[in-house]
Parts: C-alpha cells; structure tokens; sequence
C-alpha cells in the first residue's frame, strides 16, 4: 500500500484538514477583506507574505481580483451590478454557484480598473501569483500526496471546496438572505450567527456592512471575532496596526440640548440610532396595533415592524401605500414612523449648515417630547446626551 511520510489515524487528518482551512479563512479574511479591501488595518511584510503564498497554493486567488469584486459588491450592493447579490441573482445560485459569478467579475476589466487599485503589483505577483494561479493549488496537490499518500487528495479536494463554499455560497449567499440584523444598512445584510469562528468571523456580516472600515467584525458583547483576536496577537508583536474600529457611541449624561456633537454622533451612529429608535418604539406600535384589531382594522404587525428600520424611499410603492393606508388608522403610528423619518433626514441632508442641523435636531427633540408618547419622549431625551 502507498503511503505518504505520515501515516495519521483518521482524525490525524480530519485535525490536519480543519487547521490548513482555517489558515486559509484567516489568510481570506485578514488579509483579502480587512487589509486589501479595506484598509482597516496595515500588515508586516512577513504575515502579508505569508498569507499572499498561501492563499496562492491553497485557493489560486489572485489579490486584486478579489479585493475589487469585493470593493464592487460594497458600492453596488443589492442592485443588478452587484456580483453576487442573492436579492438578485438568487439564494441557490449565488450559494451553489458562487465561485462561478466570481470567475465572471474577475473576466470585467472595468472592475478590475476601477476597483483594484492598490493591490500588490511587484514583481512575484505580476510574474508568478497572478500569472500562474494553477501552479499554486498543483503545488498544494503534489505537497499533501507526498505527505499523506492517496488520501492527501481527498484532503486536496476539500481545500480546494473550502473558499467557494465558505466565502462565496456562506458569507455572499446566506450572509444577505438569512440572520439577524444589528443594524439597518440599506441593503439586506445578516448576521448568520453571532460566534466568529468557522469562517475567521466574517459570519457577522451585517456588522461588516454597517461599519466596513472596522477591523473588528464584533460589536456587542455576546458577539465574538476570532480574526479580531488573531489581528490582536499580531498588532502586539509588532506585526500588524490596526487603522480603523467601528467607533462606540458616547454617552453625556445630564445633557439637556443638542449641539454639534450631537449631530456628529447621530450621523456616525445612524445605523445604531435606528435601531435604537425602532426598539424603543416597538411596544407603542404593538400597542397601537392591537387596539386597532379591537376596532377591526387589520393590521400586518410584521410589516410595521420592519418599516420601523427601513427609510420610505427605500420601501417598493405597493409597500408605501400600505403603509400610508395604516398610518392613516392612527394618529400614534402616524407620529411613530414620520419622526423616524424626519429623523434619519437629519443625517441625509448633506447640503445643510453645521448650524442649520443643530436647529433641525433640536427642534425634533422638541417635537418629540411635546408629543404624548412616553416612549418617544424617553428616546428623544437620550438622544440629546449623545456626544
């Protein structure tokens, strides 16, 4: 019988198996997503390396492409030129198919133009990387055969399945169709769980597209990213600096007026505040609506619900009707869901004063706590202590 230089038990290689993948997730996401795509934080030429070596004899992914498809994804997200969306194309598609749309962004030189700048361009990238991708994953094959025998093949073929199933079927399929949301970016973003270690932490997806620039993919406490915690060990062996963290929300308490911190801090925080507003609100709406029910109009509580963390423009025109329609059943969701709308114009109207959005902000806290909802009243109050 032919064997390799090691002859493992059968969880030999399973242990064997999970840790070559696993390099590859952290190679995927510490170097591709965080350092290349988005500059969150900057490497060591020695981990850079690495991970650019390995991600060549375990994946043939060549840097650029990746990180301008990704770059794409980000600016054109949920539209028809997104790459992978599964609002678009499909959830079974983009899971099941998910490398294949890859490989066709990666043929659009206009992507790769536009999008790729900044990637690596020296000489091993220009004559050996990107030249010959192949040679990198036959390496990989030749390697584990003669260390394994026959059975590194099968070792081989899952490398090889790994980042087409974990990166493009998981994190672009079902990371935008299945999970919770933390925040409400205007796309459809999850979080598929809130424990960051299959997949190196990309598996708190929505997180990421709120704040796209942080390291950190984790945001609350129960929350845990493991590549954060690998780029944490590297930053303090001198081998990694981080650039940017999704910046936490300041709290002045006993602060009685909105000024220009406040603005400031409503506009970093939007996606938080409306989820913050939504929360806060629920129980008055679920009020409201059940005393409609009592009255005999019928009322999609789901649909309310989700309206509470979507901008009107943002809804179909059969869904703005809808809506419409309810709010006009009750003067109390009818306050609800216009101050959520006035609010978020704080933060879109770009063409405004410093001065004129502290005016425009104070003047909703006032409005909001002259109305006679307790709720909203408590929010607004909260509101003014930002800083």
């Amino acid at each position: 019988m032919i064997t390799g230089i090691f002859d493992l038990p059968w969880w030999g290689y399973v242990i064997y198996t999970l840790v070559v993948t696993h390099i590859t997730i952290a190679g995927v996401t510490i170097y591709l997503h965080r350092h290349q795509a988005h500059r969150a934080l900057e490497l060591h030429a020695i981990p850079s390396h690495f991970f650019r070596f390995w991600l060549w004899i375990t994946t043939g992914m060549v840097t650029k492409q990746w990180a301008a498809i990704h770059r794409k994804h980000h600016a054109k997200c949920e539209t028809v030129d997104d790459p992978h969306s599964p609002q678009i194309y499909g959830i079974r598609k983009v899971f099941w198919q998910g490398a294949e749309l890859y490989r066709k962004e990666s043929a659009n030189s206009e992507t790769m133009i536009r999008y790729g700048h900044g990637t690596p361009d020296d000489w091993i990238e220009r004559h050996l990387y990107s030249k010959h991708s192949v040679l990198g994953i036959g390496s990989m094959l030749v390697l584990n055969l003669v260390l394994f025998g026959p059975i590194g093949a099968s070792i081989w073929a899952v490398q090889m399945a790994w980042i087409p199933l974990t990166a493009a079927g998981v994190i672009n399929g079902i990371g935008h169709y299945w999970g919770y949301r933390t925040f409400q970016p205007a796309d459809a973003s999850r979080n598929i769980v809130p424990w960051g270690i299959l997949i190196g932490g990309e598996e708190l997806h929505n997180n990421h597209h709120a704040y796209a620039t942080s390291a950190r993919l984790s945001n609350r406490w129960y929350e845990f990213d493991i590549g954060w915690l690998y780029i944490r060990l590297m930053e303090m062996m001198g081998l990694a600096e981080v650039k940017k963290v999704a910046p936490k929300l300041k709290i002045q308490n006993g602060k009685t007026h909105c000024d220009l911190a406040t603005v400031q801090a409503l506009a970093t925080h939007r996606y938080e505040v409306v989820s913050k507003y939504a929360k806060s609100l629920r129980t008055t709406c679920a009020a409201e609506v059940r005393a409609l029910k009592r009255n005999a109009v019928s009322v999609d509580w789901s649909a309310l619900k989700r309206w509470l963390h979507i901008d009107t423009d943002a809804l179909p025109a059969n869904e703005r009707e809808q809506r419409d329609r309810v709010l006009k059943q009750s003067n109390t969701l009818a306050t609800v869901y216009t101050m959520r709308d006035e609010l978020a114009g704080v933060w879109q109207r770009s063409t405004a004063t410093k001065e004129q959005l502290v005016h425009q902000l104070e003047d909703w806290c006032r409005r909001a706590e002259a109305s006679k909802i307790e709720a909203l009243q408590r929010f607004s109050r909260r509101l003014r202590c930002y800083a």
